[in-house]
């Protein structure tokens, strides 16, 4: 086994993140034969850790670290220090995820091109096209297990796809059934079908569910190529008088700063973390922080557009027993401005235990109509939508005056709703109602926005460098060595679950640099 690596090696690429982008990267590299130390800020949790129980799971697995928050969102009053709802482990958010796997569309790459200008709004289209996508998008698919391709079966719908579906039909919408998941359906890969557990939010138990923290970074350790180092906290990356990055400092458990050399280093700490270490790594040549000529480090942070609805029925659903995003509904995806905005959005099913659906019904809220509708929790039917949210300049993430524990300045994330977001907000809220009341709802609840798990765009591609921080491939174009391998990338958010457009952009983006470093361009 080659690994472990020496810090002074700087033949290395340093990925920073094992998340979607970073774990998939590390591991497409590593089969190439390329030596890579990826630098984790969490620890490792494997399926026989993981606690089929909200609170206690929370603990071990979110991001708890110090954020502040900043805008008109409802997070920033709620939970002013919690923007994010995301993993701080091996594997990253694909241990929360809950494994929706669905292909950004053809005009969603276009934005710009599709919705004209649209006022406020930092629009652009992707320097990358859906036709390029499609042959890493076929790869992740395969790789990811992703039900309803390469002929694996659908899972089965539990009673809260039932409900939606029932609703779905009486609404007249065609597309909806359970998803395409990258939760096995049947044994693959070396990983057992989904027994339907529930609570898939707080890691998968069985294993069913794809989280690089089980199938890409194993199997790059296995290689000998890849060194996943757990508890390297990162604090900035270095460069030498030529503008190139030279490592990473990091900080690991015991309290020691520690450098790693690099040839080449990948950016994959989420949308928040990923231009809060840029804009750490300031220096005398770059003001600004790294790879910021543009000015838009940080700039254009999208969340998606997201809201819930819950029916009260009059018998029990059970809606947490079974997959957690349990069915789909892709009607309203489509760009229609007919219904007063651009763009679109999903409904999802989505199921909270009883503590988080405490937290997150009504935040903050107490009284009759919040305790009724807590004591109908078994006859809830539950849906989660999500859209596109226009990019914003204004939105972003900048360095906070608090400090973490490291003493680094952290990272302060401001958003405010564009009003387009508001009305695909209100026109999802309605239908979604509408489909419960179809079906006999006694009740309906709109529910206000969590805290993210879809994080975008925060150091976006561009075909200008003026426009964004990255290339069609994730490399900065200021600094050829420097690379973005997470959701920071996305030019616009599309209506669709991130997740398999990250790990798409990341098998590419291997291909790429292991070219880039074949021919010595880095």
């Amino acid at each position: 086994m080659t690994a472990p690596f020496d810090v002074n090696d700087d033949s290395v690429v340093v990925i920073i993140g094992t998340g979607a982008g970073g774990g998939t990267l590390a591991n497409e590299l590593a089969q190439k034969g390329i030596s890579v130390v990826a630098l984790e800020a969490g620890g490792r949790h494997l399926p026989q850790d993981y606690l089929n129980d909200e609170w206690p799971s929370f603990s071990q697995l979110a991001w708890t670290d110090m954020r502040t928050t900043s805008g008109d969102w409802r997070v920033a009053k709620d939970f002013a220090n919690l923007p994010a709802w995301i993993v701080k482990a091996v594997g990253g958010s694909t241990v929360h995820w809950a494994g929706a796997s669905l292909r950004l569309q053809d005009h969603e790459f276009r934005a710009k091109t599709h919705y004209g200008e649209v006022d406020g709004a930092n629009l652009l289209d992707w320097p990358v096209t859906l036709a390029e996508l499609e042959p890493y998008y076929d790869k992740a698919e395969d790789k990811m297990g992703v039900t309803r391709t390469n002929g694996i079966e659908g899972l089965p719908g539990n009673n809260n796809f039932k409900v939606l579906k029932a609703g779905a039909d009486k609404m007249g919408y065609k597309d909806c059934h359970s998803g395409r998941m990258a939760i096995n359906s049947v044994e693959r890969d070396g990983r057992p079908a989904c027994r339907q557990l529930g609570f898939c939010f707080q890691g998968c138990k069985m294993g069913a569910k794809w989280s690089t923290a089980y199938t890409e970074i194993p199997k790059g350790e296995l290689t000998g190529n890849l060194e996943v180092r757990e508890n390297a906290h990162v604090l900035m990356v270095n460069h030498d008088d030529t503008g190139k990055v030279t490592g990473v400092v990091y900080q690991d458990a015991d309290g020691n700063q520690i450098e790693q050399k690099a040839r080449v280093v990948c950016v994959a700490g989420n949308s928040i973390e990923s231009p809060r270490i840029l804009l750490n790594s300031a220096s005398s040549m770059f003001a600004d922080g790294l790879a910021n000529s543009s000015g838009q480090v940080g700039k254009n942070y999208m969340r998606h557009m997201t809201g819930s609805v819950y029916g009260v029925f009059e018998k029990p659903v059970n809606m947490y027993r079974g997959t957690t995003m349990a069915g789909i509904i892709t009607d309203e995806s489509r760009h229609d401005p007919s219904r007063g905005f651009v763009g679109g959005y999903e409904m999802e099913t989505l199921s909270l235990g009883v503590p988080f659906m405490a937290a997150f019904l009504n935040p903050g809220g107490w009284g009759r109509e919040f305790t009724a509708a807590m004591d109908m929790y078994e006859n809830m039917a539950g849906m989660w939508l999500v859209g596109e949210d226009m990019p914003q300049e204004s939105n972003g993430v900048t360095l906070s005056d608090a400090k973490d524990q490291f003493g680094m300045p952290v990272a302060n994330v401001h958003f405010d709703d564009h009003p387009n977001d508001i009305a695909m907000r209100n026109h999802a809220y309605k239908q979604g109602m509408a489909l419960y009341d179809s079906v006999g709802a006694t009740q309906t609840y709109p529910t206000p926005p969590y805290p993210s798990t879809h994080n975008m765009g925060t150091l976006r591609m561009s075909t200008d460098a003026s426009d964004g921080v990255v290339n069609g491939f994730g490399q900065s174009h200021d600094i050829a060595n420097l690379f973005v391998s997470d959701g920071s990338q996305f030019t616009t958010g599309g209506a669709e679950n991130p997740t398999l457009t990250i790990v798409s952009l990341a098998i590419r983006q291997a291909d790429y640099i292991a070219q880039q470093m074949t021919e010595k361009s880095i």
